[in-house]
């Protein structure tokens, strides 16, 4: 890679050509940036100062030798068509052409040097091949190419040609940041450093110019515009984005990097299991379909062929829009779309595909989902890491060639894995009492329990998609002010953890009032004035509307309620018994009856998740101590002080769900997560959480320890 300086000169270097990507999208500056450009230009020849216009990455193309050397323009396109048509228009208005000509044409045969695309490439060779200025008509809305031709004739005025506008003054001031990527370079990689740029380059793009050359559009349309391009509703389809995890990526960037999963798995293929790590990086997605094609000798044509079947198939079934539309109580592809989509676990997409391309059975597929709807929720209630879907869903079932019920229990059983269990009807119970969930967790399970045990035809309304639900918890997290006292700190610890409980949580079609949301019982079920409440909330809510009849909500209610739906849940998702040690003394959680709640907090549960192990302290017991010797030892900075009152920091760094510490007016204070006593940094005090666990299922130990190095080191 070379990078600097560059002048229109050296990018149009008149013995070799530019060629933008035959099937890259096609140009779309319109007035606004057309009327900046000429005025940026005005101001460059008047100036005659230097006048960065952006950057401009170039990659080599494999040309023979007897033939002009051909770079590929990864980033660029829309400036330099623009340069191109400016000043043309400004060389026929001012009657010297051959300025243009000895500039942007090639020096042996006056061809033109910018190759344009496929969608571009009559209207831009039209305007640089024109003898004589002219304004085109009837110009289609679609054609940013000639309306620009045209914006530029119509809007440089004499006055410009003979006081503002200097074709070598622009020539000799406008610079470019320019980037030289040899054949074999990564553009993907490049892209992804300089995104803050606002550069875009989506791994669809890529490929597709990857797959097609410029001669071969039959198969360009046969095998790429009638799947992704064929029409509005088609184009809008795979555009879609979608948050995964800490990225946002299109429909068509899924179904590309499913594909590819699918694909490695193949056993005739043979890939080396470093490859199939490699090639699971979304990141590298386009650099990983380049290597396994070369590295695996795999046919082109063959591989569209195939996903072409797999497109069609990923279009037919994976549906966003199912969030927001009633969710029908069959077992099937829609409820797996509800878990995807509404419940971020994109991770399930590849096996998903991977399921309706080889089983063709309905009965069986349907058999199948609705185990790995059971699965899924299950570990969900429990709170079950979610860290080794990736491998699970892209690589270890579809390698496996698990494609029935009877196989994945067959396959869990033979794992004896401790980390993919399936969680039992005894774990489950603990769940539903003591699992605090992030809010979109606990109204999932709500609903797609309510979605199962719904009385449609007892209903006079509807059942809404997933996303339109509120959730709402049914005594107050503020109850101090209107709900009746307790008599110890051990029952007011108690109630502050059992609220936050599916038990006390349900989901309603509109958020409450705050007056009305921290209300007694009698308000908050009726509502106050104008302001509604829970009963006008709870239409048909089968979860929710027999409970508003009850005269008091409390902790034995909750209980109540909480028993409900592991009941539902246990007839719902139902559990075939595995026979693996995954019972309840694995995981170092002692909470069953209130009773037994009295003699360990909330705090201690986390502090206590850990048992003394081959000589190391428990985890609760090691946050403290070592995080209490960095504070002494004033080893953390105030950035990172920041960072670790962030939640999406915490999560990435430690895998918890909420702030690794927090101040005590912040919203994400809750007592039952966080130790009693402060910690002084910076001049402020904070709470540090105690929820730590150390078991097969749910391991902090590893994520803090690498933290805790990263720290010490930079204090080095």
């Amino acid at each position: 890679m070379e990078a600097g300086k560059r002048t229109i000169r050296d990018i149009f270097n008149r013995g070799r050509n530019l060629e933008i990507p035959f099937f890259q999208r096609a140009y779309v500056w319109d007035t606004e940036q057309w009327q900046r450009f000429l005025e940026d230009m005005i101001m460059v020849s008047t100036t005659k100062r230097p006048y960065f216009l952006g950057s401009v990455i170039l990659k080599q193309q494999e040309t023979s030798s007897n033939k002009d050397s051909i770079l590929t323009v990864i980033d660029g396109q829309q400036r330099l068509t623009t340069l191109n048509i400016f000043l043309k228009a400004l060389c026929l208005k001012n009657n010297s052409d051959n300025d243009f000509t000895e500039t942007f044409k090639k020096q042996r045969d006056k061809s033109i040097i910018l190759l344009h695309n496929h969608n571009d490439q009559e209207s831009f060779n039209r305007i640089v091949n024109l003898e004589s200025s002219t304004v085109f008509k009837d110009v289609s809305e679609n054609d940013n190419i000639l309306s620009a031709y045209n914006f530029f004739t119509e809007n440089i005025t004499e006055d410009d040609l003979e006081n503002s506008l200097d074709f070598f003054n622009i020539l000799d001031n406008i610079l470019f940041v320019g980037i030289d990527l040899g054949y074999e370079e990564d553009e993907q990689q490049i892209f992804d450093t300089i995104n803050s740029l606002g550069v875009r380059l989506t791994t669809a793009e890529l490929l597709k110019n990857y797959f097609f050359k410029r001669d071969e559009l039959d198969n360009y349309n046969k095998y790429w515009k009638q799947i992704f391009e064929k029409d509005d509703e088609t184009k809008i389809y795979w555009d879609r984005e979608i948050t995964t995890g800490r990225l946002k990526r299109t429909f068509i960037d899924l179904f590309f990097y499913s594909y590819l999963q699918i694909k490695v798995q193949e056993p005739e293929l043979k890939v080396k299991t470093d490859d199939k790590i490699d090639f699971s990086r979304v990141e590298h997605l386009f650099e990983s379909y380049k290597r396994f094609i070369r590295d695996y000798n795999l046919d082109k044509t063959e591989i569209l062929e195939e996903i072409k079947k797999y497109a069609l198939l990923f279009k037919d079934n994976f549906n966003f829009d199912i969030i927001d539309n009633e969710l029908t109580a069959e077992s099937g592809i829609e409820r797996i779309n509800a878990i995807i989509f509404g419940l971020d676990t994109s991770t399930l997409i590849p096996y998903t595909l991977f399921i309706l391309k080889n089983v063709e059975d309905e009965h069986k597929r349907n058999e199948l989902f609705a185990f790995i709807e059971s699965y899924v929720m299950r570990r969900m209630v429990v709170k079950a890491t979610t860290k080794n879907y990736n491998q699970l869903f892209t690589d270890r079932l579809i390698s496996n060639k698990i494609l029935s019920k009877e196989q994945f229990v067959q396959y869990l059983e033979s794992r004896n894995d401790k980390v993919n269990y399936l969680p039992n009807d005894t774990e489950l119970k603990q769940g539903f009492e003591n699992s605090i969930l992030i809010n979109k967790q606990t109204a999932g399970i709500i609903y797609l329990i309510e979605s199962k045990i719904r009385n449609r035809y007892k209903q006079a309304t509807g059942l809404l998609g997933i996303s339109k639900y509120s959730l709402e918890h049914l005594m107050p997290k503020k109850w101090e002010n209107k709900w009746n006292s307790v008599s110890t700190k051990e029952a007011k610890d108690y109630r502050n953890f059992k609220l936050k409980t599916l038990g006390n949580l349900a989901i309603i079609t509109q958020s409450l009032n705050a007056s009305i949301r921290d209300s007694n019982w009698p308000t908050k079920k009726r509502g106050s004035g104008n302001k509604e409440g829970l009963k006008h909330y709870s239409g048909g809510i089968e979860t929710l509307a027999p409970y508003l009849d009850l005269d008091e909500w409390n902790e034995t209610e909750i209980e109540k309620r909480s028993n409900f739906l592991l009941k539902k849940a246990t007839e719902i998702w139902t559990a075939e018994e595995i026979t693996i040690d995954n019972d309840l003394e694995n995981k170092k959680i002692e909470i069953s009856e209130k009773t037994q709640f009295t003699q360990s907090t909330p705090q201690q549960i986390g502090e206590n998740s850990s048992i003394e192990q081959n000589g190391k302290i428990p985890i609760g017991e090691y946050v403290r101590k070592t995080f209490s010797e960095l504070v002494k030892e004033n080893l953390i900075d105030r950035n990172e002080i920041e960072r670790l009152q962030r939640p999406d920091y915490s999560k990435s760094t430690f895998d918890i769900q909420f702030p690794f510490m927090v101040k005590e007016n912040s919203t994400f204070y809750e007592k039952v997560r966080y130790w009693k006593n402060q910690y002084h940094l910076n001049g402020e005090l904070f709470f540090v959480c105690s929820q730590w666990f150390e078991v097969p299922a749910n391991n902090d130990r590893p994520y803090y320890e690498a933290w805790l190095r990263k720290i010490k080191k930079q204090s080095e």
